[in-house]
């Protein structure tokens, strides 16, 4: 074996001081003492960053920017987005339908983006803008996105229609000359289990300025 004397010291934690770090954090642990020096702090590195502060399981203020207003609320941390908007803020135009984040009738934007109201918790949407169907109509007139869907009876139950509109509403943001293949790429989340896609296509082709059935502009 090597004399440990002779050795050229090495960079990084030594068995020495590793073996010596393990006898003090043992000791802690048997006398319950977590006053005395952690393993990282014997060994000369900086002390590991506090755990969060957990929250609940009571009520905790909510704030939220809801269709360009301030809603304020209290919820347990556990309440999602969807929860928060339609049983505490008495904003009902996102549905529970699947409650799984499969069928996109809870979609909404969070800072321009179709999200499943479903999956998000409130808590974590504090501080961004969110839109939901009730953004669509102002001062009596709808949004050209469901004129098109009303304009085309592009609707039986109403229940997946919110979120349609809205996913719809937020690819034309993010892209005003889209394609009706491009529309129907963003609208792949959205489920209508009355099966109105054909009429909803008939919507699409209007809003992309196309012919119905085909991808050419209207007057080519």
């Amino acid at each position: 074996m090597n004399d440990p004397n002779t050795q050229t010291k090495k960079a990084g934690l030594s068995r020495r001081a590793f073996l010596k770090g393990s006898g003090v954090a043992a000791a802690a642990t048997a006398l319950g003492q977590s006053t005395l020096p952690s393993l990282a702090t014997a060994a000369g590195a900086a002390p590991e960053a506090k755990d969060p502060v957990g929250m609940g399981p009571d009520p905790v203020k909510l704030e939220l920017s809801v269709n360009g207003a301030t809603l304020k609320t209290s919820v347990e941390p556990r309440v999602t987005l969807l929860d928060a908007l339609r049983n505490y803020l008495d904003v009902t135009g996102c549905k529970r339908v699947c409650d799984r984040g499969t069928c996109g009738a809870c979609t909404v934007m969070v800072d321009g983006k179709p999200i499943y109201s479903c999956t998000m918790l409130a808590l974590e949407a504090q501080g961004k803008p969110i839109r939901t169907a009730e953004a669509l109509v102002s001062g009596g007139k709808l949004d050209k996105v469901p004129a098109a869907f009303a304009q085309a009876d592009a609707q039986q139950c109403g229940f997946c229609t919110p979120g349609f509109v809205v996913a719809m509403r937020a690819a034309f943001d993010a892209n005003p000359k889209a394609t009706p293949a491009e529309i129907e790429k963003a609208l792949s989340g959205n489920i209508c289990r009355c099966g109105t896609y054909e009429q909803m296509r008939l919507a699409i082709a209007s809003l992309c300025g196309v012919a119905p059935g085909t991808g050419d502009k209207k007057g080519e």
